[in-house]
């Protein structure tokens, strides 16, 4: 049997029951707060937007980050990435990745 009423979303049936297990003093902050995020979102794409027509009118290009493909986490470091280390000849071990750490190769070391 439909009533013909839409049935609610599960975003909103959560949101709806945390909202009820707050207390009524906490609940109104809350709403002004989620209100605001919106809001300055809508905001923050508007003022993107004017910056970008106002760059394209006076003929520069606006200043968007590029976004490569396939970045990783490491290519965001700058100045702290960590430097490469030359390739010995042979094939590398786990040592060679140890820096200082690694144990020190003594005469009797078979792979001295």
């Amino acid at each position: 049997m439909s009533t013909g009423v839409p049935i609610a979303s599960g975003k909103s049936e959560i949101f709806e029951i945390v909202l009820q297990f707050m207390p009524d003093w906490i609940q109104i902050p809350v709403l002004v707060l989620i209100l605001l995020l919106v809001v300055g979102s809508w905001v923050y794409k508007a003022k993107r937007k004017l910056d970008q027509r106002r760059a394209r009118r006076q003929g520069r290009t606006p200043t968007v980050a590029p976004r490569p493909a396939q970045a990783r986490g490491a290519d965001f470091l700058g100045p702290y990435a960590p430097q490469q280390p030359p390739q010995p000849a042979g094939q590398p071990s786990g040592a060679d990745f140890l820096g200082s750490y690694a144990p020190q190769r003594g005469q009797g070391d078979p792979s001295s």
